[in-house]
């Protein structure tokens, strides 16, 4: 029987990956308490449907960064998609242009951006990038996804230092297979070789100023989670803003990303797009994040769980699950669109079991 719903791929998925890829995909930082609190506070947020409202149909259509997306789900950055399946980002990237949504391509992709870009739709392709400490080549991964044709970039702003992840510390799990790398972080200049990924203890807004210099694409930050953040990038010219705690992958016990979100939404005002990333897996969650201020969320660990079990078909799978989900979420509410939603349909219960 096929699987019902985003879990069920995982548990799937899990039984079919070798154990220490499983465990580098879906583990986090520490006691993975980020990890866990991204998904459960979720149950915490009750929605609160409007009736007699007369919407017979949806449109689930959104416009970002000048993208058109079919519906507010995107494809979040996530590294190493060959592990999960043999075409790697080449697969995910076609179950992407086939939904019709923006897949944000990772600086840590298995498989280069311009095979991604040519194989998917660049008219919704987003890159991701570190910022790496020798500007001039980070300058050049940035050439390589504007001649790719990327709409924006996607800059991690969270992560100082590689975090903790003791899944990977017991499973030795070090280094990529051989003939798999980095393919983005190849150095033109030194014989093709590939770089590793530097974080950037010194990250600061300069660098921001810096790219905003060498590039006319949209620049969205990920990884924002207090207000005055918020509202600096809100003020430096950022153009989006990715709530996201990095799926529980770095600093462990930050609040769950749907936690971080109404007091972001409350201090950027509208200014910029704010998109939520970290825990979704249900269309309810989606009209939660939306009503709570977000404008779309990112989806990672289900792509992979798709991946791992089908490839193409099987990311198209978990892209169409979540769009059903989310229609017929927005039906119960009586909601036309995802412009419909506010504050007024969320209700946060005082503990999981209240209903």
């Amino acid at each position: 029987m096929p699987a019902l719903s985003l879990r069920e791929m995982e548990s799937e998925a899990r039984r079919r990956l070798d154990p220490a890829v499983y465990d580098f995909f879906a583990g986090g930082a520490d006691d993975e308490i980020t990890l866990r609190a991204n998904e459960a506070a979720f149950r915490r947020v009750g929605l609160v449907p409007r009736v007699l409202r007369g919407e017979t149909e949806r449109e689930l259509g959104t416009t970002l960064l000048g993208c058109r997306s079919s519906m507010p789900v995107l494809v979040a950055p996530t590294a190493f998609h060959r592990l999960a399946h043999a075409e790697g980002e080449l697969a995910t990237a076609r179950a992407a242009a086939s939904a019709r949504t923006i897949m944000v391509a990772s600086m840590a992709s298995t498989r280069a951006i311009e095979e991604i870009a040519a194989a998917g739709d660049p008219s919704s392709l987003w890159f991701q990038i570190y910022i790496q400490p020798d500007l001039g080549f980070t300058e050049s991964i940035v050439r390589r996804a504007e001649a790719a044709g990327c709409k924006a970039l996607v800059v991690s702003v969270d992560s100082p230092a590689f975090g903790r992840r003791e899944r990977d510390l017991r499973n030795g799990f070090v280094d990529l297979p051989a003939g798999m790398c980095c393919e983005n972080m190849r150095d033109h200049g030194n014989g093709g070789r590939p770089r590793p990924i530097v974080f950037a203890p010194d990250l600061s807004w300069k660098h921001m100023e810096w790219l905003r210099s060498v590039t006319n694409l949209p620049i969205a930050i990920k990884g924002v989670m207090h207000p005055e953040d918020a509202c600096l990038a809100a003020g430096r010219g950022i153009d989006a803003l990715l709530v996201s705690n990095h799926g529980g992958r770095q600093l462990d016990t930050v609040p769950a990303a749907i936690e971080l979100l109404p007091p972001i939404a409350d201090a950027v005002a509208g200014r910029i797009p704010l998109l939520l990333d970290g825990g979704i897996r249900r269309g309810t969650d989606i009209v939660k994040a939306l009503a709570l201020g977000a404008r779309a969320v990112a989806i990672g660990r289900p792509v992979l769980w798709g991946l791992a079990l089908a490839g193409q078909q099987g990311v198209e799978q978990v892209l169409e699950m979540l769009r059903s989900e989310l229609d017929r979420a927005l039906a119960f509410c009586g909601c036309g669109s995802p412009g419909a939603l506010s504050r007024d349909f969320v209700m946060l219960r005082r503990s999981e079991g209240q209903c």
